[in-house]
């Protein structure tokens, strides 16, 4: 695809985005099932629906545009979840595990935070109304997530410390 106007790029932007919710939605059963923290598990399933709804609003606006959704994967965020599987693999005390997928996801948010935050002000110079509102619903929503998240690392990061300094005694 040749890019000659931001229209062009603000729709290479979108599929990437849509690559990356895909991709996510596969991740997170997957990472989901690692968590000791009743909370941390429930808080990424949550964001499963949040993410399955995020897929559909980029869907309905390639609709709109009469665009299809196909496009090159979303290699950021491939590297982003390879590191967040390779961790989960790894051999690690309940709560230090969940400490490191905590990190895991929140460089996911970041991602996302980072493309949709591009996405929407493109789509805002560009005067698409209606796609600024559905990009900015979910760039909303990506911060929710990312300050959960925060609020979570700060118990288990700390229970994640205490089972270091019981091994250690």
């Amino acid at each position: 695809m040749d890019y000659e106007s931001l229209q062009d790029l603000y729709f290479h932007e979108l599929k990437d985005l849509y690559s990356a919710e895909k991709q996510i939605l596969r991740a997170l059963p997957k990472v989901a099932k690692h968590a000791s923290s009743a909370s941390l598990r429930d808080s990424l399933e949550q964001h499963r629906e949040e993410t399955r709804l995020q897929a559909e609003r980029l869907e309905q606006i390639f609709e709109r545009h009469g665009k299809s959704t196909r496009g090159a994967k979303c290699k950021g965020m491939e590297g982003v979840l390879e590191e967040v599987e390779d961790w989960i693999m790894e051999d690690a005390a309940p709560e230090v595990m969940d400490a490191g997928i905590i990190a895991g996801a929140q460089r996911v948010e970041h991602y996302e935070i980072a493309g949709y935050g591009c996405a929407r002000t493109f789509a805002t110079q560009l005067g698409f109304e209606e796609d600024e509102v559905l990009l900015n619903q979910t760039l909303h929503e990506e911060g929710e997530v990312d300050k959960k998240l925060t609020a979570l690392s700060e118990r288990i990061n700390l229970a994640a410390h205490r089972a270091q300094s019981h091994q250690r005694a």
